[in-house]
């Protein structure tokens, strides 16, 4: 083969991979994924991710939506607000997604949001927490994650079952628009119940070293701490508290399960409670028991830490949200796709998801209202209460 011959067949395998590459994309609807999946929450990132990609693959596996396949494009923002926003405007500009999820943490979400309202294009939120995120007036954002106030109120109903009963509370939380939004709300909740706000104590999302927190709750007089962080500092934080022998209970917000207590319990005898939106331990306490078989069928086939469930269903869900909202719009453009959120009932591994309307009127974002579960861990074993 002559070089002409060889830059002639080379142009047209260029033009070829080209043209099926195009073809691929037509063939395909294309959903941004923006999650933290290196950084101080990565395990919780790549946790929701694993789970977008189950979703992704069972609506496929069961026909794809309008005919069509669906790809994920999944960008790392890298548990940082501007790498977050970095991530959605390459989604949006460069890879075209009509429709995001995304982006973890009620940080990184807030600093996105101007971005979805710039382009045009709707978010559904899997994670973030923050009242501010359906408050501020944004019509892109469709949250399928519960608010802290709305985990605050699951989990009033749970507090008169406590013995010993809960007399004083004290938190310990992370320095960001997620962790001081929970204690606000979990705060205003206790209070209204006529129990005792002590001390808080925060730390900053990468803090490795938490003794200095522990030792000034140690000595508070509360029973009971309340703890907001993710995956890493939850297994950080209860690890250090047993090896101090705080006297409190402890008890965790958000969702997130400190998976790596399991094969390495912290001391013998030391519990502690976490507030789940999915309890994989007890699947048959779903509402939608085959969904949730689903679910979890593709994460073991993935062979995924077993735990990491309790938030990867996240991703599953939310990536179920968006496909059906595409099936309901009839098209895969951004603003048939957020008309037609409003419209959808789902069937997800936590429950039936459906939004409601927070926010001004004419600028509201949609809220679902998902099940809180509560979970103990003592010597690495689980039960769900």
């Amino acid at each position: 083969m002559n070089w002409q011959t060889s830059k002639s067949w080379a142009a047209s395998l260029g033009f070829a991979m080209l043209t099926a590459t195009s073809a691929y994309a037509q063939e395909t609807i294309k959903i941004g994924v923006s999650e933290p999946l290196t950084g101080p929450v990565a395990a919780s990132g790549t946790y929701v991710t694993n789970g977008a990609r189950i979703a992704a693959d069972y609506v496929n596996q069961n026909g794809g939506v309008l005919g069509k396949k669906l790809q994920l494009v999944i960008e790392d923002n890298k548990s940082n607000p501007r790498e977050a926003v970095n991530s959605v405007e390459k989604l949006i500009l460069k890879d075209k997604v009509p429709v995001l999820m995304g982006a973890w943490s009620s940080t990184f979400t807030l600093a996105v949001m101007p971005k979805l309202m710039e382009y045009g294009v709707p978010m559904v939120v899997e994670t973030a927490s923050s009242s501010k995120i359906t408050t501020a007036g944004n019509p892109w954002v469709f949250r399928t994650s519960p608010t802290s106030a709305m985990e605050a109120k699951a989990f009033a109903k749970l507090i008169d079952s406590y013995s010993p009963a809960i007399k004083k509370v004290d938190f310990l939380a992370v320095n960001n628009d997620w962790g001081l939004g929970a204690a606000v709300e979990f705060k205003k909740m206790l209070e209204a119940k006529g129990i005792a706000i002590g001390r808080t104590e925060t730390m900053t999302p990468d803090m490795t070293d938490l003794s200095a927190q522990l030792a000034a709750l140690k000595g508070s007089g509360s029973d009971t701490v309340i703890v907001t962080s993710g995956i890493e500092q939850l297994t950080l934080a209860i690890r250090q508290a047993g090896e101090q022998r705080l006297p409190q209970r402890i008890i965790t917000t958000g969702g997130s399960f400190p998976e790596p207590l399991l094969k390495t319990p912290g001391p013998k005898g030391y519990v502690s409670q976490h507030l789940l939106f999915f309890a994989p331990w007890a699947p048959e306490r779903a509402k939608h028991p085959a969904i949730a078989k689903a679910f979890m069928d593709g994460w073991k086939a993935r062979g995924l830490e077993f735990a990491g469930q309790t938030e990867g269903f996240r991703g599953f869900d939310a990536i179920l949200t968006i496909a059906e909202a595409i099936r309901v719009s009839g098209k895969a453009e951004p603003t048939a796709i957020r008309d037609a959120l409003w419209k959808v009932q789902v069937q997800g591994a936590n429950g039936d998801i459906a939004f409601g309307k927070e926010g001004p009127a004419g600028k509201e974002s949609g809220q679902a209202a998902p099940n809180v579960y509560v979970v103990e861990l003592k010597d690495g074993q689980v039960s769900v209460k």
